[in-house]
C-alpha cells in the first residue's frame, strides 16, 4: 500500500508511528493533532516536546490540526487516540473520514460503558471497515529512537494485515501477522491492568519474586478472559500477550506501572492522574474489564484487587493480603 497515511492523534505513539512510516521512501505521512497550538509547534520545531523531547520528526511528515487537510487523499488511517477519548474524537472528525478507508489501530484499551474494543468503537462511530490492530511490546519512546522491537499486525482481513506488515517493517521494527483481532485487542487492554498491579508491587518494595508471580498469574487471567470471549489461546503466548505484558510490567516508560508504583507508595489515584501528562489506559480499562468479567462469571482475582484499590479505596497492602490469602489450588 503506497500513497498517504493519516495518523489520527498527536501523542507519543502517533509520533513514533509517523517516524516509522517516514522511513519508507514514497510514503507520505500526516499527523492530525486536535490542539492547534500543539500541532503548529510540532510542525515548526519538528519535535513532540511534551512527550518525546529530543527526537526529531522527519521533515517529510506534515502535522496539522486541520482535519480536512490531514485526511485529504489518505489511503489509510492510523488511530492513535486513547480509548476513553476515541468515541468523542471520532464523533467530531467522523464526517471527514471516508467510509472505504481501512484503519490501523494502535489503541490498547476498552470502553467502560459499552465494553467495546477499539475496532468495535471505530465501526460503531464511523462505520464498519477493515481494521488492523498493531500491538505488542512497543513503547513509543524506544520506537521513536529506532531501537529494535517486534509487534504483531492482527486482522480478520489477512491481506490487509500483510500490507500493514510491509508498510511498518523497518530494519529495527519487525512485524508479524495473525488473524486474531479479538485476542490481540483484549491482550493489549488487559496487560495494562496487570501493569498497574506490578507497579503496586514495586511501590510496596516486594521485589522480583513477587513481580514474576504477578506476570505469570496475570497472563493466566488475560488468557482466561480472552478465551471466554472467543480469542485464540495461542495469541496470549505471543507478542501481543506475554510479550507486551512483560514490557508493561518492567519498563520505566510504562504509564500504567508508574500509576501502580505511586499507589503502592501511598498516593491517591486523583493525585496521580492530576500530575500525569499522558493517559494511563489501564485505569479506565480496569473499570470495563471488572464489570464485564463479573457479568460473565470469569474469575479475575488480580483484576478485582486492582479495581478495589483504584475505585474502592482499598489499600495496596490489603489487596496483597487478599491475593496471598486466597484458598490453595492447583496451578
Amino acid at each position: 500500500m503506497a500513497g498517504k497515511t493519516t495518523i489520527l492523534g498527536g501523542g507519543a505513539m502517533a509520533t513514533a508511528c509517523a517516524i516509522l512510516l517516514a522511513d519508507h521512501l514514497g510514503q507520505k505521512v500526516t499527523i492530525w493533532a486536535r490542539n492547534p497550538q500543539y500541532a503548529d509547534d510540532m510542525q515548526v520545531t519538528r519535535e513532540n516536546k511534551r512527550l518525546l523531547p529530543g527526537i526529531r520528526i522527519p521533515d517529510g511528515v506534515e502535522i496539522t490540526s486541520n482535519i480536512e487537510a490531514a485526511v485529504a487523499g489518505a489511503e489509510l488511517y492510523v488511530a492513535s487516540i486513547p480509548s476513553k477519548h476515541l468515541r468523542q474524537s471520532l464523533n467530531t472528525i467522523g464526517p471527514h473520514l471516508k467510509p472505504e478507508i481501512p484503519v490501523v489501530s494502535v489503541i490498547k484499551g476498552m470502553e467502560a460503558d459499552t465494553f467495546l474494543r477499539p475496532s468495535e468503537i471505530i465501526a460503531d462511530v464511523i462505520g464498519k471497515r477493515p481494521v488492523v490492530s498493531l500491538s505488542g511490546p512497543s513503547h513509543a519512546e524506544e520506537i521513536a529512537k529506532r531501537l529494535p522491537a517486534s509487534v504483531v499486525a492482527a486482522s480478520e482481513d489477512a491481506a490487509l494485515a500483510k500490507q500493514v506488515q510491509e508498510m511498518f517493517t523497518t530494519d529495527r521494527f519487525r512485524v508479524y501477522t495473525n488473524t486474531d483481532l479479538v485476542g490481540t485487542e483484549l491482550a493489549g487492554a488487559l496487560k495494562n491492568i496487570i501493569g498497574i498491579a506490578a507497579g503496586i508491587s514495586d511501590g510496596l518494595g516486594y521485589g522480583d519474586n513477587a513481580k514474576s508471580a504477578m506476570i505469570t498469574r496475570g497472563i493466566v487471567e488475560i488468557s482466561r478472559f480472552g478465551v471466554a470471549l472467543g480469542a485464540d489461546p495461542n495469541t496470549f503466548s505471543g507478542l501481543a500477550g506475554i510479550g507486551d505484558l512483560v514490557t508493561t510490567c518492567v519498563s520505566p516508560h510504562g504509564r500504567n506501572r508508574a500509576v501502580g508504583e505511586r499507589l503502592g507508595q501511598g498516593e491517591t489515584l486523583t493525585q496521580i492522574l492530576d500530575t500525569m501528562q499522558s493517559v494511563a489506559e489501564g485505569v479506565t480499562t480496569t473499570d470495563a474489564i471488572h464489570g464485564l468479567a463479573k457479568s460473565k462469571g470469569i474469575e479475575m482475582p488480580i483484576v478485582n484487587e486492582v479495581y478495589d484499590v483504584l475505585f474502592n479505596e482499598k489499600s495496596p497492602l490489603e489487596a496483597t493480603n487478599s491475593l496471598m490469602g486466597r484458598p490453595l489450588k492447583e496451578e
